[in-house]
């Protein structure tokens, strides 16, 4: 086997109610366990995700209603599934921005601490993107079906690139049409992110920041100190459970320094801010 495992991967995906990471509930759930020996041993189940399946759901991945409405409840089959996966690396086809996020969400959501720090996460789908060309060559011959014959030469390149960016805009209906939302939408990011839900990074000093909002590019420690109310609406907003656990964590760590700072300190502190001796 050309894999080399050093241990377990579990190569998943799943099937949803739909496609938001915090609402959406998992309506069935495989995974393929592949030991270093090259050996592998198989889980699938249906769930029932005590919520309707809308019916763009079930015209896109076949599970009804019906079919789960006697299935057992996510709450019911974790133990099972996290006993599966053991401590296993986990891979999949857009995971790391979908399956690996709904699957920690609905763990958190049901009590289990489902620990994601130790495990490595191979997208196939980033491999893909990757690996395949991705030169103006490549891209105008996808969309526009055609070769160019002078390619390199400035201006041939540049008649070829509007032409591959109208071609865009006609094959996908929901992309915007004006130049700032498209220069939004193709902006690559500039940090390494810290969640899959992209909210939170590091940036060049390793430091966590806020990649979102009014405070994007902030470090997490400037921003408690700046608005410490912050924080705690994050907690309560909407956010995916994974993001606000990676939060939590960071805020511990915050408070643990600032209790590691030695009484002297501290009172020379104080004495600094009040400007007494």
């Amino acid at each position: 086997m050309s894999l080399q495992l050093t241990r377990p991967l579990c190569v998943f995906d799943l099937e949803t109610t739909g496609l938001q990471i915090t609402k959406d509930r998992i309506v069935q759930i495989a995974i393929l366990k592949v030991f270093p020996d090259g050996s592998s041993e198989e889980f699938s189940r249906l769930v029932n995700p005590e919520m309707v399946i809308a019916d763009e759901s079930t015209a896109i991945h076949g599970v009804s209603n019906e079919m789960v409405k006697n299935e057992a409840t996510f709450a019911q089959l974790a133990p099972e599934i996290l006993a599966f996966i053991g401590d296993s690396d986990l891979a999949g086809y857009n995971s790391n921005k979908f399956d690996i996020p709904v699957l920690s969400e609905e763990l958190l959501r049901t009590g289990n601490d489902f620990d994601l720090s130790n495990r490595r996460f191979v997208d196939v789908q980033n491999i893909f993107h990757k690996m395949e060309q991705r030169t103006l060559a490549a891209a105008y011959q996808f969309y526009c079906g055609k070769t160019i014959e002078n390619a390199h030469n400035a201006i041939y390149d540049t008649l070829a690139t509007y032409e591959v960016l109208l071609a865009q805009l006609e094959k996908y209906p929901s992309l915007a049409k004006d130049i700032d939302a498209l220069a939004d939408f193709s902006k690559a990011g500039d940090f390494q992110l810290a969640d899959f839900a992209g909210r939170l990074a590091y940036n060049a000093k390793k430091e966590l920041i806020y990649n979102f909002g009014k405070h994007k590019n902030k470090s997490v420690v400037q921003v408690f100190k700046e608005e410490p109310g912050y924080y705690g609406w994050m907690l309560e907003a909407d956010f995916p459970l994974y993001t606000k656990q990676i939060l939590r964590k960071e805020m511990e760590r915050i408070k643990a320094e600032k209790d590691a700072v030695p009484l002297e300190d501290k009172l020379d502190l104080l004495k600094q801010k009040f400007n007494k001796p």
